[in-house]
């Protein structure tokens, strides 16, 4: 796993491991780097994958309004999370992502796919609140860590599916 040196390195070369964070101080941690969040979306159907991604269909989400305060009141479900960082993964590292702790005491927890070798974008996870009572979520809280592994070898072909370089 990478050091914070070593991320701090790779944050300040180009292209950045980790841009547009709202404070790098902050969010450069001993292990990873915070994610915060752009907005917040509700599932508005279903949707499927099979084993040919031509078959994938993603369901519609509506966005979520934040109060004037900069809140949104989640009743127990799941949502998607748009981060406001962009992610640069070179081919030579890839990344797991874990919830914050005071996420998880709260009774909430976010749920990832692995970012891998090559990928570049704006990311996306699911968030799951198990908490009957529902919980809040401030705009551009930080949500998530994510951990940065250096491969044995640079991979010969990096991600290049549909989400690369979504968002950005």
């Amino acid at each position: 796993m990478l050091s914070h040196e070593e991320l701090v390195y790779l944050v300040n070369k180009k292209p950045p491991l980790v841009e547009q964070m709202i404070d790098p101080d902050i969010q450069i941690q001993p292990n990873g780097v915070e994610l915060t969040l752009a907005r917040v979306e509700v599932h508005e159907g279903s949707g499927a994958i099979a084993f040919d991604n031509a078959e994938r269909k993603l369901p519609h989400t509506n966005k979520m309004e934040f109060d004037h305060e900069g809140w949104v009141h989640l009743p127990k479900g799941s949502y998607k999370i748009v981060f406001n960082e962009i992610v640069n993964i070179p081919k030579n590292i890839a990344a797991i992502a874990k919830p914050r702790s005071s996420l998880l005491r709260c009774g909430a927890t976010v749920e990832t796919a692995v970012w891998d070798a090559g990928y570049s974008g704006r990311s996306e996870s699911l968030l799951v609140i198990f908490n009957e009572n529902g919980f809040k979520l401030k705009k551009n809280a930080r949500v998530l860590q994510l951990l940065f592994f250096r491969l044995g070898e640079e991979v010969r072909k990096g991600y290049s599916g549909v989400y690369q370089n979504e968002n950005v």
